[in-house]
């Protein structure tokens, strides 16, 4: 029985987040349907995170056990046969027996992307949010750093989550602009329910005045959610990237 980990990527406006739901389209569901085409089982399939619903991954990494002795190096494209154009899976390898694609994740780094411009870019539509009104993006920067460090988030954490422990290590946290985009981007350990989005709808609070600057330490030690700000919409929010420390299987 073979540990497989795939890597793919995917633009999650047409998908009820990642994990299977009732009488929704999901990308666990998406994926799985093609894995049962290439590999004629249903198998279960174990994702690094839990996207929401209109939340995209440029790096979202799964793993699932197979008797199979198909080549790694064949499953990208045979699987990328069967799935929509929004989804697409680029690498395949083998991992050790006690791989798992999120408990053995040593860290993650989400990116938000906000369009921030007077005018409408058809383009941007499903994939950042927009905010009409100029930005500081040096200011947000330095309000940031204040998330950065150890800390318990529960005031950034949305209701319904199942975590208990609300304690997380935030390795990084940047907003710089690019021309009229500006992003924020945050490495964590782990990250709560809407954390990343409640992060971002905080500084936008700042920037627009309804939050002091300065206000973030004291938000984090209220635990409390409603002295955060808006849930920033999930079309901005990206999956950058996951980190492990594995070896692969000869």
């Amino acid at each position: 029985m073979r540990n497989l980990l795939l890597t793919l990527r995917y633009d999650g406006g047409a998908y009820h987040g990642w994990q299977v739901q009732e009488n929704a389209v999901t990308v666990q569901q998406t994926l799985q349907d093609a894995i049962e085409a290439v590999f004629g089982a249903r198998l279960p399939v174990i994702g690094c995170s839990r996207t929401d619903a209109g939340v995209h991954a440029r790096m979202f990494c799964v793993n699932f056990r197979t008797d199979s002795a198909i080549d790694c190096a064949r499953i990208p494209y045979a699987l990328n046969a069967h799935l929509p154009d929004d989804i697409g899976v680029y690498d395949c390898r083998q991992v050790p027996d006690d791989f798992h694609a999120r408990y053995s994740c040593v860290s993650k780094t989400y990116v938000y992307v906000i369009r921030n411009s007077p005018f409408r870019d058809p383009f941007a539509v499903g994939r950042a949010a927009t905010v009409r009104w100029p930005l500081d993006e040096n200011m947000l920067h330095d309000q940031a750093q204040a998330f950065v460090g150890t800390h318990d988030f529960a005031a950034f954490a949305a209701a319904g989550g199942s975590v208990e422990d609300t304690v997380r290590t935030v390795r990084s946290a940047c907003v710089r602009r690019d021309g009229e985009t500006v992003l924020f981007s945050v490495r964590a350990n782990g990250f709560l329910y809407n954390m990343v989005r409640i992060m971002v709808g905080t500084l936008l609070d700042i920037a627009s005045g309804k939050i002091p600057r300065g206000s973030i330490p004291e938000i984090l030690q209220s635990l409390d959610r409603s002295r955060a700000g808006a849930t920033a919409p999930p079309q901005g929010l990206y999956l950058q990237s996951v980190e492990y420390n594995f070896r692969d299987v000869e």
